[in-house]
């Protein structure tokens, strides 16, 4: 039997975090690493008019980059 490949559940996570035209701040990335730490997983989205690279982002924070849809990037807790 073939199982499913394991779903990210990105679809029916809401965005925790939003990227604004200030882009990432050292305040932004505190939030995101708290939020990792209860949550284990969280949903960044940021708007058209914001560059960023979420590799780069999600290093920033100590995060593993699960998933990048468009504008909005899922981010896991990185196991040590």
């Amino acid at each position: 039997m073939n199982e499913a490949p394991e779903k990210s559940g990105m679809q029916e996570m809401k965005a925790t975090v939003w990227i604004g035209k200030q882009g990432v701040t050292p305040a932004l990335i505190d939030e995101v690493v708290q939020q990792l730490k209860k949550r284990h997983r969280i949903k960044v989205k940021w708007l058209k008019n914001t560059e960023i690279d979420p590799a780069e982002f999600a290093r920033s924070a100590g995060a593993v980059l699960i998933e990048v849809r468009g504008r909005t990037a899922l981010l896991g807790e990185r196991k040590t």
